[in-house]
């Protein structure tokens, strides 16, 4: 985890990682469950993909939204995973 900033009742974590390992660790992100949105951006900042979360509709999309990421970290060496947490 390289920064965590907390906004209200809305936080963000980011994590810099390079390609290979982006796959697992979105894996992790969302199945944690208590995640609004995931942010792909790569090392410029320039947001490559976000992927709104809810409850209800994770279990049906992870599929999609893993091919898409693994093809985004194809592209990329580099990129930061900004998750979109609610404080409960």
């Amino acid at each position: 985890m390289d920064e965590e900033k907390k906004q209200g009742k809305t936080r963000y974590e980011e994590f810099r990682l390079n390609g290979g390992e982006i796959i697992n660790k979105v894996k992790e992100i969302i199945h944690q469950g208590n995640v609004r949105r995931i942010i792909l951006k790569d090392e410029h900042g320039k947001t490559f993909m976000e992927i709104p979360l809810t409850v209800g509709v994770v279990g049906a999309i992870v599929a999609p939204i893993l091919a898409a990421v693994g093809a985004i970290a194809a592209l990329a060496s580099n990129l930061t995973i900004v998750v979109e947490k609610t404080e409960d």
